[in-house]
């Protein structure tokens, strides 16, 4: 106090010497009594005075004035002191004006005036008192510019502590710390909606600095397609007896957020409005809506494919049966080969149905991404000279297990959605790298967190608005004219991916192009190289056991592997090649084993011929692909897998390699 008592000991006149009669005083404080105090006071002095009663009348004053100094009270209501200084302060404008405390607590708070951003803070007293501090304090800050009182309360010695004080601001000080701790936002809102308080969530929510949220209207804060109902529910929140819940709405930063609004029963009419962030829980929810969504279709679609498969299987077989002995001069060898060229077609149209629905992956191996992505952009670029295609590598990419085919059939779609989106050429860009995942992909996309390598396939085409967006995905699903496609690529491509446990996501907007990013889990073992199918029917003596419920695929079947020189015995059921297998296990030297039968199915079949003879060879043969059960078959000893419909070469290929 010393400090300030010599200050004191300088004379001044302030009504002469001191701050210009010209300048102009705004003085803040919610009493009545007090205003009319400083303003008879200032105005006898010679200034420009404009007063106000609360914040959010200082800052509307300010929209269109630039007062020389501002002498507020610490606390007020719609928006207290402390806030209003440090608003002001991020004025630009505002950066030469002295603001003056005027405290009625500074015996009990201690105020930190440099973090207010305040030049000097006065005890409020006696008004004969106050009178004298406050015009010395104007008297200084104009003799001594710029005058800085630090943290000196000008007339502290004058005031006594009250506990009852203390008290009520521990009180308000565990409020505040409460308020700025929790996970909801809170907002306070006067009789006019508009903020005057907002602690530190709702103010991350908004995403707004403190200083541009306060005073705002909270309507203007919500989309314009939610204004409507948000208003309604605020105002039937205000006058409603209890509690007002709101499901979810649109924030005008795209966010979501639930709302609950809380009357406060007082004169001023307030309410407390509580926000919660439920973006991501609805993104999650809306994932997980589409996942359903698209799982069922994928069952539907799988099952269509596998009995098409089927159907396509007898078509295969007996084309390779009369095209077996044909001399390739035969008037109908073309044709034959045309129809064999069609069942390939179909075929590959239901490999696109079971790739999304997620049917497995066919023959899984250790492979190399970059050269994968090389060879198929290369072969596609071939073909379409106005893509220019940008490749760029990580170097020691991590191998990844995945079925070849697959991998590139989805690649291929993404370039040919890629190639569409470009009518007029552009530019597709390839890009891999190692990445690590952590937990939050794991919450995100259900994902093992660990080693993933890292695929992005960006165009500069026309882009996608939401809509299309959200149903890219879906089988069937093209923005394409009738008869330009099949809406199964980008399906494909999605069922393919997620069959190898990994993800893939899009980002685009309307003419700004696309981003397709895949995730594919990394694998510690090394790469291996392809096997090549040999081109030569290779036929053989053994006797194979032939088990499958369709009649067709049973006569097909037959005649292919006698035509190639086996012995065939059949069963229609699973319990059928049991018996057969019990009383000729001696004899038969190879089972090829369908997966889906009624009754007793291929898992339990094998697992019953697996238990009569542990060193058994058999091939699993299915119009579905490898995957659950098929997958743990192959993973218990079957010796290799046969993708309806198959070519005699196909055929003869595998069984001789399940023979060795």
């Amino acid at each position: 106090m010393t400090k300030i008592n010599d200050k004191r000991e300088q004379t001044v006149e302030p009504a002469d010497k001191g701050l210009s009669k010209s300048k102009k005083i705004l003085v803040v404080d919610n009493d009545p009594v007090m205003l009319s105090f400083m303003n008879n006071l200032l105005l006898s002095r010679g200034y420009q005075v404009s007063t106000a009663d609360d914040g959010l009348t200082v800052l509307k004053i300010l929209d269109s004035c630039t007062p020389d100094v501002i002498i507020m009270d610490l606390i007020m209501p719609n928006i207290n002191g402390e806030k209003l200084c440090r608003m002001i302060r991020k004025i630009p404008r505002m950066n030469d004006t002295y603001i003056v405390v005027m405290s009625a607590i500074a015996a009990e708070y201690k105020t930190n005036l440099a973090d207010l951003g305040a030049n000097a803070c006065i005890a409020k007293g006696p008004f004969n008192k106050m009178s004298e501090r406050i015009l010395e304090a104007l008297g200084k800050l104009d003799l001594f510019s710029p005058y800085d009182y630090m943290n000196d309360v000008i007339g502290l010695e004058e005031t006594y502590s009250r506990s009852i004080v203390k008290e009520l601001l521990s009180v308000k000080r565990h409020l505040e710390i409460i308020l700025s701790s929790i996970s909801e936002g809170i907002f306070e809102i006067n009789s006019e909606a508009k903020i005057v308080y907002a602690n530190p969530t709702a103010i991350s929510i908004i995403g707004l600095p403190e200083e541009k949220l306060l005073a705002l209207n909270v309507l203007d804060l919500f989309h314009e397609i939610d204004k409507t109902k948000v208003e309604k529910l605020y105002k039937n929140g205000v006058n409603a007896v209890r509690n007002i819940n709101g499901d979810s709405y649109r924030l005008i930063n795209g966010k979501e957020v639930s709302l609950n609004i809380l009357p406060i029963r007082d004169e001023e009419n307030k309410a407390v409005v509580v926000l919660n962030d439920i973006s991501d829980r609805k993104r999650l929810e809306a994932e997980l809506r589409q996942a359903h969504k698209i799982e069922a279709i994928g069952t539907l679609a799988g099952g269509i494919a596998h009995d098409f498969n089927n159907l396509l299987m007898g078509i295969q077989g007996y084309t390779s049966l009369i095209l077996f002995d044909m001399n390739t001069n035969h008037p109908h060898y073309e044709k034959l080969k045309k129809i064999e060229d069609q069942v390939r077609s179909g075929a590959e149209l239901t490999k696109q149905l079971l790739g999304f629905a997620r049917g497995g992956r066919y023959e899984v191996k250790v492979a190399d991404l970059n050269e994968i992505i090389d060879k198929t952009s290369t072969m596609f670029g071939r073909t379409k000279k106005e893509i220019s295609i940008h490749r760029k590598y990580t170097e020691a990419l991590w191998a990844v297990e995945v079925d070849r085919g697959q991998i590139e059939q989805a690649l291929l779609n993404l370039y040919v959605n890629a190639w569409q989106a470009m009518p007029n050429g552009g530019d597709l860009y390839l890009e891999t790298t190692n990445v690590i995942l952590d937990q939050v992909y794991k919450r995100l996309f259900s994902v093992k967190p660990g080693k993933y390598v890292k695929v992005s396939i960006t165009d500069t085409g026309i882009g996608m608005d939401e809509k299309t967006k959200e149903r890219i995905f879906e089988p069937f699903f093209t923005t394409k004219g009738m008869g330009r496609g099949t809406g199964l690529g980008l399906a494909s491509a999605y069922g393919i991916i997620k069959g190898h446990n990994g993800i893939i996501n899009v980002y685009s907007e309307k003419g700004h192009g696309t981003k397709f990013t895949i995730y594919l889990p990394a694998s510690e073992k090394a790469v291996m190289k392809d096997d090549e199918i040999p081109a030569d029917i290779i036929k053989g003596e053994e006797t194979v056991l032939l088990v499958d419920d369709e009649d067709i695929i049973v006569d097909v079947s037959r005649e292919l592997l006698e035509t190639l020189g086996y012995n065939v015995h059949v069963a229609r059921s699973g319990k059928e090649a049991i018996e057969i297998y019990k009383e000729k296990e001696t004899e038969i030297d190879l089972v090829i084993l369908d997966m889906i039968m009624p009754g007793i199915g291929g898992s339990e079949t094998f697992n019953t011929l697996k238990s009569i003879n542990p060193d058994i060879k058999v091939i699993l043969s299915s119009g579905y692909s490898i995957n659950g059960k098929a997958k743990e078959i192959m993973e218990r000893g079957c010796r290799a897998f046969i993708q309806k419909p198959f070519e005699m070469c196909d055929l003869s290929d595998k069984i001789r390699k399940a023979l060795a």
